[in-house]
């Protein structure tokens, strides 16, 4: 048992490292691009991006670990699946490490040009991050805030309850009866379409872990504000972890409950 469980801590940590570094790479990418004007990039460049990222972490990982990838999924398996309890802690602290160790490769990467700008962050979502900066172009400074805390909560619950019906969706058998190897391109796509429409007010963390790893690893690399108030703990964090669980929950009492009886 702890054999097992310590090579799935290693599949957890892999996947949410390859998570970020394509993750927080896009937005890097996007944020520091000297090349091009700031319009030439644009959300859906970062959206396209991350969903793509979650596509290859969840293939490269899912046979070892089931590519949680992700705390909030981790506590809604527990809550709904019959994930053990007792492989939850180990599972969250192997995405926050695996999430910071991404962002350190995204650092090494864009080290030139985050130096240049001023280490600006492109770790986490929030007030400041770059993804407000390139999605609002030359009035992102006046744009920047414009959604309140509390919105960007409700934002963020309904994103990971998004998050986690396609979760479900994808490896329920009785439902569209989608083949295993089909799963990670629809929680994939998922959360593409969870960037494209209701990524705004808050950047669509959805994920404790890729939210707060890559910011405590920009907070040690010196980016500024990271840590300012209590924005970072509640909705890249609190709100999904609640989240997480609910979302499962409604799939079971709106969906699975009503599914028809297969022979």
């Amino acid at each position: 048992m702890e054999k097992r469980l310590g090579k799935e801590v290693i599949g957890e940590i892999f996947g949410t490292f390859i998570l970020i570094l394509l993750g927080d790479g896009v937005v890097a990418n996007v944020g520091l691009a000297p090349r091009l004007a700031g319009t030439a990039y644009n959300w859906n460049t970062i959206t396209i991006g991350w969903a793509f990222a979650v596509i290859i972490a969840v293939y490269v990982s899912a046979g070892v670990s089931g590519a949680h990838l992700n705390p909030a999924v981790t506590l809604g398996l527990a809550v709904r699946r019959g994930f053990p309890w007792s492989k939850v802690v180990p599972f969250i602290l192997a995405q926050m490490v695996g999430a910071f160790l991404g962002a350190a490769a995204v650092y090494f990467i864009y080290r030139d040009g985050l130096v240049a700008a001023g280490m600006p962050n492109v770790w986490s979502t929030g007030p400041g991050s770059v993804f407000g900066q390139t999605f609002w172009g030359g009035a992102s400074s006046a744009a920047t805030g414009t959604y309140s805390m509390l919105t960007a909560c409700v934002a963020e619950l309904f994103g990971t309850m998004v998050l986690t019906w396609g979760i479900a969706a994808s490896g329920d058998l009785k439902n569209n009866g989608l083949k295993d190897n089909l799963g990670g391109f629809i929680v994939g796509f998922t959360v593409l379409a969870i960037g494209l429409s209701l990524g705004g007010p808050s950047g669509y963390s959805i994920n404790p872990a890729r939210d707060l790893g890559p910011r405590l690893f920009g907070a040690l690399v010196g980016t500024q504000g990271l840590f300012d108030g209590l924005y970072w703990l509640i909705p890249p964090v609190l709100i999904p972890a609640i989240a997480g669980p609910i979302g499962f929950w409604l799939y079971d009492i709106v969906v699975a409950k009503n599914l028809p009886k297969k022979d």
